[in-house]
């Protein structure tokens, strides 16, 4: 990690208002000729979220309390991360990195990080005490965004323990959910000997050849719901992973 400096989320006022406007004067598209989501985000719905960002959600208030984490960005293997940073008091603790999904930041972890940091000041047991390490994947937040491809999973686990090394993590513990479950799968499956252990909330398993050729009914209901899936709930990911700006 090349010369980590401290730093603070902040969002001009300008930039503020800008999004507002955007809002404001979004242009939306006619309704939906269902009454179920079969067809995408009902209209409705989409319109009372944009209303709760413009009058409702409180930005200062959440900027406010997001930096009271420990944040920092720095150079790792010459790729500028940012990332939270929080070590216990307890001297127990052990190091955790955990990865946030898509589209998702380092949000997902604000209310537990507390909680790792010192279990015992929230009923739990000091040998539950973990150091903290949050980065921002490659792209998200304010991390910098990738200037080349090949930033999949593969690139980011091998980042993100390096990341853990330069910290002066030598034996860590990993964790993530949805596309950090996969990078946290990756980081296992690469076993660089640092970390110990990984624990995943999205585990992902394909059917094997066994399975395929002589399914069982779990099989089979596995099977349908991955077909499912495929045919018509990843239409985004399709998109986004062969023509991304066409987006």
């Amino acid at each position: 990690m090349t010369n980590p400096a401290p730093f603070q989320i902040h969002a001009s006022d300008s930039q503020l208002e800008y999004l507002k406007a955007r809002l404001e004067n979004a242009r939306w598209p006619e309704q939906e000729t269902v009454s179920d989501w079969s067809q995408g985000t009902p209209l409705a719905y989409m319109q009372e979220i944009s209303a709760y960002w413009v009058r409702d959600y409180d930005w200062r208030t959440r900027e406010a309390k997001l930096n009271t984490l420990d944040q920092f960005r720095g150079e790792a293997d010459g790729f500028g991360l940012h990332f939270v940073h929080m070590r216990s008091p307890l001297p127990q603790a052990k190091p955790l990195l955990l990865s946030h999904g898509w589209p998702g930041s380092i949000l997902e972890f604000a209310k537990a990080i507390p909680m790792l940091l010192d279990p015992p000041a929230y009923g739990g047991d000091a040998a539950d005490a973990f150091h903290v390490v949050a980065p921002s994947l490659p792209g998200f937040g304010f991390s910098d965004k990738p200037r080349e491809t090949g930033y999949g999973v593969q690139k980011i686990a091998t980042l993100f323990d390096r990341l853990m090394r330069d910290l002066g993590y030598d034996r860590y513990f990993a964790q993530g959910g949805d596309w950090g479950s996969m990078i946290t799968t990756m980081i296992g499956a690469q076993n660089l000997g640092a970390c110990q252990a990984i624990h995943v909330n999205m585990p992902i398993g394909r059917p094997t050849a066994e399975e395929t050729a002589n399914p069982t009914a779990a099989d089979k209901a596995g099977i349908a719901a991955l077909k499912a899936y495929n045919d018509w709930d990843m239409g985004y990911s399709k998109q986004q992973s062969t023509r991304p700006q066409s987006v």
